[in-house]
């Protein structure tokens, strides 16, 4: 089985012509993108009115992707920071408008202007550091920042990621929630080694908006392993169904310091040759404030 693409090179490098022109006519990764898009567009939940949304397509590659928003009535703009996928797109005379682009130093569209936001396979670069001035939590915060803010209020952005482990999962998910958004993890096929596939299904605007995270499909399948249900316990621990976020950190009384604990720490002091007062009834018991 071969390594991570975003292991082996920057985004940039290792989609070159050769790469570009490899992945899109390999009918098998058009199946994927194709049945990925349907579902990203599924996930956000546009208005059945038959009006054509603005959409955002971050990663967007050769364009296939946004084929399925083309297909679907949709206007879409498309981003990407490999400019042979961009060429190829342009050779295959897709519909959408094409910008190059890094994700990681903001979006750089107007507030508010986006009806919707996916993205199929392309967030998790951001926590590599291709060069030495990328720091991925910086790159995070500037592009969940501008996503945000180019979103419509109520609208979504579901982001289908490969995260390389749970931390990266969290890490990526942490971001999110500060930027302001709402949402969290939905897994289609959670049972499942090779359909398992992850959305990140955020929402943006006030609490007073319906933030509910969808369901995964194949949620229900009770036919899983051992292995299964300890990989759907860590799952758990990253879906986020609203965003409650104190202002202010709890502040946590300090409990008192007892006379067994005074008694312990004199006797390492005694061990290390300190010269340390003899213990009596009176050891670290509470003196009366003085008047």
């Amino acid at each position: 089985m071969s390594s991570r693409p975003e292991l082996k090179a920057p985004p940039e490098i290792f989609y070159n012509n050769d790469e570009a022109r490899k992945y899109t006519s390999s009918s098998r990764i058009i199946e994927i993108q194709a049945k990925l898009s349907e579902r990203a567009l599924e996930l956000l939940a546009l208005p059945d009115d038959g009006v054509p949304r603005l959409l955002l397509d971050i990663g967007c590659g050769s364009g296939l992707s946004g084929e399925t928003l083309s297909e679907n009535g949709h206007q879409w703009i498309g981003l990407d920071i490999s400019q042979s996928m961009l060429d190829v797109a342009l050779e295959r005379e897709v519909e959408g408008d094409l910008l190059l682009s890094d994700m990681g130093q903001g979006l750089g569209l107007r507030p508010g202007v986006v009806d919707g936001v996916i993205s199929i396979s392309a967030v998790q670069w951001l926590c590599n550091a291709d060069k030495s001035s990328h720091e991925p939590r910086l790159r995070l915060k500037a592009f969940f920042g501008s996503l945000y803010r180019c979103l419509a209020r109520g609208a979504r952005a579901v982001l289908q990621v490969y995260p390389e482990n749970l931390a990266q999962r969290e890490l990526i998910l942490s971001f999110a929630m500060r930027a302001g958004f709402a949402g969290g993890v939905v897994v289609d096929f959670p049972h499942s080694t090779k359909r398992r596939k992850e959305f990140l299904v955020l929402t943006c605007g006030p609490p007073s908006i319906s933030t509910a995270v969808p369901s995964g499909k194949g949620e229900d399948d009770e036919s899983c392993s051992d292995d299964d249900s300890s990989q759907d316990e860590e799952i758990q621990t990253v879906c986020i169904s609203d965003r409650h976020r104190p202002w202010k950190k709890l502040k946590i009384a300090k409990k008192g310091k007892g006379r067994e604990w005074v008694l312990k720490k004199k006797e390492q002091m005694r061990r290390k040759g300190n010269v340390v007062p003899p213990d009596t009834k009176y050891t670290a018991r509470k003196r009366k404030a003085r008047f």
